[in-house]
């Protein structure tokens, strides 16, 4: 791969995965400024590897590379804490008007106040599957997890989570 090559293709990895790397990193280190050191970090080892040998797997090697300095951090630093909705960071570039965003808000931090009830693994799985929109298999390379684990953890976290919640915020 030339170097001109080379430079696009990260320019276009951190194009396409910056912003949804920070919002996952954030839900380990819940602190934007720390997330994004991790991005970068992360960033920084894509550098050093070779694009032909990542192919078609870019996404899940990136948020498996962005999960273990997550995991890295939290070691150094002897804490980890559940999601807490103050901290949570929405990611929103629509124009939703400002009494809509409110009560979207409010739902969003009705859910995560369930959310932080549930175990570590599931949390992780749900917020991969249905934030990031990634596949069992991507989740998988993420996790180590086997891809029928994925699917109970997703399954027994949802059907908790509609046993939890209000119809109201199901919405």
């Amino acid at each position: 791969m030339k170097p001109s090559e080379f430079e696009e293709f990260i320019e276009r990895a951190v194009e396409e995965h910056e912003s949804a790397l920070i919002g996952y990193a954030k839900t380990f280190v819940y602190d934007l400024d720390r997330a994004r050191d991790v991005v970068q970090d992360t960033f920084i080892r894509l550098c050093k590897q070779d694009p032909d040998k990542l192919g078609e797997h870019l996404r899940s090697w990136l948020f498996t590379v962005c999960r273990n300095r997550c995991l890295d951090v939290l070691r150094k630093d002897r804490r980890i804490e559940p999601i807490n909705e103050d901290r949570w960071d929405k990611f929103s570039g629509n124009e939703t008007p400002p009494d809509q965003q409110v009560e979207d808000d409010e739902r969003i931090a009705d859910v995560m106040r369930f959310m932080d009830r549930l175990p570590k693994n599931q949390r992780e799985v749900i917020l991969l599957k249905f934030q990031q929109g990634m596949s069992y298999g991507e989740i998988q390379n993420v996790t180590g997890l086997t891809q029928g684990n994925i699917g109970f953890l997703i399954h027994t976290g949802l059907k908790r989570l509609r046993e939890w919640m209000p119809m109201a915020t199901r919405d």
